[in-house]
């Protein structure tokens, strides 16, 4: 049993959830040979280096040296602990996971985040309830047909409706059993100021459940039906709700953008659901928050690097701000994106119902890459006068720095120059000011310091592990001649002994035996050693046994012939005697002539 779930349970889970299957939800991949490739969801690149192994139900990133199996990569990607990535995949899977067998006290262990996920299941299901309910819910019901919300939509997404009441959901909740603690961790209700008691966070308001790509629900928006402020009210950051790691309908999203290769970027909920409504089921919104790194790796996740992202918005004005701002993360994460500004006094939602989807794909294809719109809307703004130019080239030269392309970057000015008619090199050294001002640090591959070195010992070494992996029936001679005690590289040697502790059989799959490493710097290694193309067999193993018995052999001679010279050079004639009965007692057990 691993982390008070059944062994055979996470078996059974591991069988059927393939992961090139699980990983294709998140990373875009194509088959390469025997594995798949694809870009990194783990850090910025631009070269695929991301590798699947639908044989071995293994990844491994060569870029930043990220591994392990399907349950590790639930981990890393969504930030979750073991118990929530098993529980993730038997929910998609249709598998129970049973918790009859838990003592209270290990029901009590449970993690924090898998019962914050289980109170915001509790809540949805308590908003819906309500809005369905004729007399609790009719307002809120009559609100979203007024905005053209079908039942399909309102149901697909889950809408639901928090009663004006001060505790509705608090003695809900409580009902339930669930502890005020985690009500007030989950951002579900707030504590009273004089500490007697709790009121809701969500009142009288029309509520959004915010879900992860797994269909968890991680938090909820909320939105007046009047002219209350805030309109829009949020959850607060918790464990499980960064909104700078989400985006609002990414998990009904992410299937279109991947089948279509393109991805509506927009500001709002019922932009959302107003894009769905009319067939661009490949949309998803910010949560009140420009867009960061996380949401353009989100982004390219869903539709690869030659993939189209349109970020939509309202009005010139907003659109040129939010551009700016965008090009450096867009940048640094490799992925080109569009600027779509729809006509002033409009949002998808509005342009939508009066318009229709096919005047919007026109618009669409109007859209103008980031550079070239930030270039035409600054003309537009400041126009061609003398002082117009000058403010032009003041707006446009840092977004032109944070261009990383060199060609595309002289492309760009080319095309200011021209349009300005004022020459390239004041141009240039304009952007050569604006890059001095702000450097940014792009993720690469050079990065990442935990650099595989490839003598021969380190190599004979990593051979070792990986045939360990490969071929675990030779775990036990590994052992038994003690060939680990002659390891160098620290890391290599400790994943050797615990590949022996863990007593893996000839059963064991190399998933199997990944999954037994936690830590993920040792995962990261033993990945990519297990991907290595398997070709031993029994006698191949002992040849190469011995090849690194004899290696280690001759380099012991050679160590020790050094500190023989070391010592003659310094005259230190004790410690010469020492090492010259060393090397009598080596020859004597055939150390070194062999």
């Amino acid at each position: 049993m691993i982390h008070s779930i059944p062994q055979d349970t996470i078996q059974r889970i591991k069988n059927v959830a393939n992961i090139v299957d699980v990983v294709s939800e998140h990373v875009v991949l194509k088959k390469a040979g025997r594995n798949y490739l694809g870009l990194c969801p783990f850090h910025a690149e631009k070269t695929p280096s991301f590798t699947v192994s639908a044989e071995k139900q293994i990844f491994y990133c060569f870029g930043c040296h990220t591994g392990g199996n399907v349950f590790s990569f639930l981990m890393q990607r969504e930030g979750v602990a073991f118990p929530e990535a098993v529980r993730a995949l038997a929910g998609k899977y249709g598998i129970e996971v049973p918790t009859e067998h838990l003592s209270p006290a290990q029901k009590e262990r449970l993690s924090e985040n898998e019962q914050l996920y289980r109170v915001n299941e509790e809540a949805m299901r308590f908003f819906q309830r309500t809005l369905i309910e004729p007399q609790s819910g009719q307002r809120a019901m009559s609100y979203l047909v007024g905005r053209g919300m079908t039942r399909k939509i309102i149901d697909g997404f889950q809408l639901g409706f928090a009663p004006e009441r001060w505790d509705a959901l608090c003695r809900k909740l409580q009902e339930k059993k669930v502890p005020n603690e985690l009500m007030v961790k989950a951002g579900l209700v707030i504590p009273r100021k004089d500490h007697n008691g709790f009121y809701d966070r969500f009142r009288d308001r029309v509520i959004f459940p915010i879900m992860n790509l797994s269909q968890q629900v991680i938090g909820f928006g909320g939105r007046v039906m009047g002219a209350d402020l805030p309109k829009y009210l949020n959850s607060p950051e918790t464990p499980i709700y960064n909104k700078s790691r989400c985006l609002y309908g990414i998990h009904k999203a992410n299937r279109p953008a991947r089948a279509s290769g393109r991805v509506y970027v927009v500001e709002g909920y019922f932009d959302v659901l107003a894009m769905h409504l009319y067939g661009f089921e490949n949309a998803v919104a910010t949560l009140g928050t420009a867009l960061t790194p996380d949401h353009v790796q989100m982004l390219k996740g869903m539709v690869g690097a030659a993939g189209q992202v349109y970020l939509v918005y309202d009005s010139d004005q907003a659109g040129i701000k939010a551009a700016q701002r965008s090009v450096r993360v867009f940048e640094e994460g490799f992925l080109d994106a569009r600027i779509l500004v729809l006509p002033k006094g409009h949002d998808p939602d509005t342009y939508l119902r009066e318009h229709g989807p096919d005047d919007f794909l026109k618009w669409a294809d109007k859209a103008q890459g980031m550079i070239s719109f930030i270039i035409s809307t600054a003309i537009n703004t400041h126009g061609l006068s003398l002082e117009g130019k000058v403010k032009v080239v003041a707006e446009v030269q840092e977004s032109l720095a944070a261009v990383h392309d060199s060609v595309a970057r002289a492309l760009y000015i080319q095309q200011l120059a021209e349009r300005l008619q004022i020459d390239e090199n004041a141009i240039l050294e304009k952007v050569r000011q604006a890059t001095g001002r702000s450097t940014p640090h792009v993720a690469k591959a050079t990065d990442f310091r935990e650099r595989l070195e490839v003598n021969d010992g380190r190599r004979l070494e990593q051979q070792i592990v990986a045939m360990m992996l490969c071929y675990p029936q030779m775990i036990p001679e590994v052992l038994g001649r003690n060939l680990v005690d002659y390891f160098e590289d620290d890391q290599l040697r400790n994943i050797a002994r615990m590949l022996g502790q863990r007593g893996a059989t000839q059963q064991a799959s190399a998933a199997d035996m990944v999954s037994m490493i936690e830590d993920p710097r040792y995962r990261g290694l033993m990945a990519q050693l297990a991907l290595e193309e398997c070709h031993w067999d029994r006698q191949g193993c002992e040849r190469f046994l011995s090849q690194f018995e004899a290696h280690h052999r001759r380099r012991m001679r050679e160590d020790l012939q050094r500190q023989i010279e070391a010592a003659e050079k310094n005259k230190d004639t004790e410690l010469l005697s020492t090492l010259l009965r060393k090397k009598q007692q080596q020859a004597g057990r055939g150390l070194i002539n062999s």
